[in-house]
C-alpha cells in the first residue's frame, strides 16, 4: 500500500514580522498558537522574501518563481492566473483545493489576461486589500458580503469547505489573512487588549532600541522613504487624535503605542485562528497527517530604525516567519538556519506530496532539510549560501522606496539602489542618484553603518558584487542598464 499524501494547510498572513512572534523571540506579544506548531515541528529562521511586498511575494510562494518570470513585480501588475503553480500541480495529482482570503494580485481581466484564482476546486477571494469588517468575497458564483471579522470568516470558509468534502482524496486549502494589514482594524474580542487596562496591557509596549535612529549611516534612498511612525502614520491609522502638549519625541512615542496596540491585537486574532484550525484537526483525527504551514508574505518594521511598512532588503522587512508542523513526518522541536527564500516552497511543498516539480519554478525544496535535519546540515556549505533580492516598484505614491536589489549571505547584505522605474505599473518617473549599501550582520546586526565606501570591506564588497550578478544571471533577470561589470567578472576571475 502506497504511503498516505499529507493534507495540507497554508496559513499565511500579511505583514506579520517574524519578531512579532513567541518563537521566534518577540518581546511586544505572545502568540501561542503559532508557536505550538513550531515545537510540533519545524521553525525556519533563515526564510527571506525576494520582493518584500504583498502581491509580488504572493505570486513567488504560489508559482515557485521570481517577480521577473510570474510577472508580478508591482502592486500594479497583475497576476497571469494561468500560470502553473504548485496548487495546479497539486490538483492534477489528484488533489481537492481550495482557497479563501487574501489574493490581492488582480481581479477580473485585463487585456485577455485572466487574474482570478485558477486551479483550486474552491476559491473565495477578498477584494483588493480586503476590509477587516463585514468584508466583500468574490467567487465564482459572484459577490457578496460576509458579515462578521475577515479573520475568522476566512477561517470559517476554510473548516467549511474541508468538511464539504465527501471523498478520500488529499485536500490543501490555503488560508491566506488580510491581517495584520495596515490600517489594523482589530475585532472586538481582541481589541485593546495590548492596551493600558487591558488583558495584555498595563506597561508601554517595548520600543526597539533603533527607534530614533537618524539613518545616517545609511543611503539618501533611505532617508527619502515616507514610512516614518513619527511623520508618515495617518488619522485612519492612530483613530483617536494626537494628545495636545506633546514633543516631538512624545508624539512619536505615543503614536507607536497606538499603531503596535492595534497591530497586535490583530496578530492575536490570526493566532488563534490558528490555534481554531489545529483544534478543529486534532478533533477530525486528522493533525497527524496535515502539513500545517504558518507564514506571512514578507516581513515588517515594527518601530524599527523609526519605520513602519517594508519593501527595503533590510532584515526586519525581508525575513518571512515560517513554522510547518507534520507530525507523520517531521521530528518536533526543530529549528533549521539555512538560506532559503519564498520561491522555495512550491517545490517544496510538491516534495513533500510527492509530485513531481514543474521544470519551471525556480526554487529549490527545503523539504529533505526538514525531514532528515542531520544530513541536510551536513551536505551544505554555509558559506556559499546567499540569495538574490529585487524591489522593484521605485518611488511608490505611499512610501516613495527606491528601487534597488542586491545579495545577502549569512553575514553580508548588499544592495545596489538603482533609482530607477523602468517604466512599470506604480512607479514614478523621477529617478535619482544610484547607491550602494553593504552592512557586516555579525558585526552590526541591526544595519546602522554602511561599510560599502569602507576600504577595509573593498574585498567583500568585490566578491558580493561578482555573486550578486551570477546569481541575477542564474535567475535570468537583467541588471540595470547603468551598473558597471563587477570587477572580478570582467576580469575573468569567476
Amino acid at each position: 500500500m502506497s504511503p498516505r499524501r499529507p493534507n495540507i494547510v497554508f496559513v499565511l498572513s500579511d505583514d506579520h514580522a517574524a519578531h512579532a512572534i513567541g518563537t521566534y523571540g518577540s518581546v511586544v506579544n505572545r502568540t501561542p498558537h503559532i508557536d505550538g506548531v513550531a515545537g510540533a515541528g519545524v521553525r525556519l529562521d533563515n526564510l527571506f522574501a525576494t520582493n518584500s511586498l504583498c502581491a509580488p511575494s504572493r505570486a513567488s510562494i504560489l508559482t515557485g518563481t521570481y517577480s521577473h518570470v510570474n510577472g508580478v513585480t508591482t502592486l500594479d501588475t497583475f497576476i497571469d492566473a494561468s500560470q502553473p503553480t504548485f496548487v495546479t500541480a497539486l490538483r492534477e495529482a489528484g488533489y481537492r483545493t481550495a482557497f479563501v482570503g487574501k489574493w490581492h494580485m488582480g481581479q477580473g481581466s485585463s487585456g485577455g489576461v485572466e487574474h482570478d484564482p485558477q486551479g483550486f476546486d474552491r476559491w473565495d477571494a477578498l477584494i483588493d486589500q480586503g476590509e477587516y469588517h463585514d468584508p466583500r468575497f468574490l467567487s465564482p458564483d459572484g459577490l457578496r458580503v460576509e458579515r462578521g471579522y475577515a479573520t475568522e470568516l476566512i477561517t470559517d470558509l476554510a473548516i467549511d469547505w474541508v468538511e464539504s468534502l465527501a471523498d478520500e482524496q488529499p485536500w490543501c486549502v490555503l488560508v491566506w489573512h488580510k491581517a495584520p494589514h495596515r490600517p489594523w482594524e482589530p475585532d472586538a474580542a481582541h481589541e485593546g487588549l495590548y492596551a493600558e487596562g487591558g488583558a495584555l496591557g498595563g506597561a508601554p509596549i517595548p520600543v526597539p532600541p533603533t527607534f530614533t535612529d537618524d539613518l545616517a549611516g545609511r543611503s539618501d534612498t533611505a532617508r527619502r522613504a515616507a514610512m516614518r511612525v513619527a511623520d508618515h502614520l495617518t488619522a485612519e491609522d492612530l483613530k483617536q487624535p494626537v494628545p495636545e502638549g506633546l514633543s516631538h519625541d512624545e508624539e512619536a512615542l505615543w503614536k507607536y503605542q497606538r499603531y503596535m496596540e492595534d497591530y497586535l491585537a490583530c496578530v492575536a486574532s490570526v493566532d488563534d485562528n490558528v490555534g481554531r484550525l489545529t483544534d478543529w484537526l486534532r478533533d477530525r483525527g486528522e493533525l497527524d497527517d496535515t502539513i500545517v504551514i504558518y507564514s506571512s508574505d514578507q516581513g515588517f518594521f515594527l518601530g524599527d530604525h523609526g519605520w513602519f511598512d517594508k519593501r527595503f532588503m533590510y532584515e526586519e522587512s525581508i525575513r518571512m516567519p515560517f513554522v510547518l508542523s507534520y507530525p507523520r513526518g517531521i521530528a518536533p522541536g526543530q529549528a533549521l538556519d539555512r538560506i532559503v527564500t519564498n520561491v522555495d516552497i512550491a517545490p517544496t511543498l510538491l516534495e513533500a506530496a510527492g509530485v513531481e516539480v514543474p521544470a519551471r519554478m525556480q526554487g529549490r525544496s527545503f523539504w529533505p532539510d526538514l525531514t532528515d535535519p542531520v544530513a541536510g546540515q551536513s551536505n551544505r556549505d554555509r558559506e556559499a549560501e546567499g540569495f538574490y533580492y529585487r524591489y522593484w516598484m521605485h518611488d511608490d505614491r505611499s512610501h516613495q522606496v527606491g528601487a534597488h536589489y542586491g545579495y545577502r549571505t549569512h553575514r553580508y547584505t548588499l544592495i545596489f539602489f538603482y533609482n530607477d522605474g523602468l517604466g512599470l505599473p506604480g512607479c514614478s518617473d523621477r529617478r535619482f542618484a544610484q547607491e550602494w549599501e553593504l552592512y557586516d550582520l555579525e558585526a552590526d546586526p541591526e544595519e546602522l553603518v554602511n561599510v560599502a565606501d569602507d576600504p577595509a570591506y573593498a574585498q567583500v564588497r568585490d566578491e558580493l558584487e561578482a555573486r550578486m550578478w551570477l546569481a541575477q544571471k542564474e535567475v535570468g533577470d537583467d541588471p540595470h542598464p547603468d551598473q558597471p561589470v563587477p570587477r572580478l567578472v570582467s576580469a575573468g576571475n569567476r
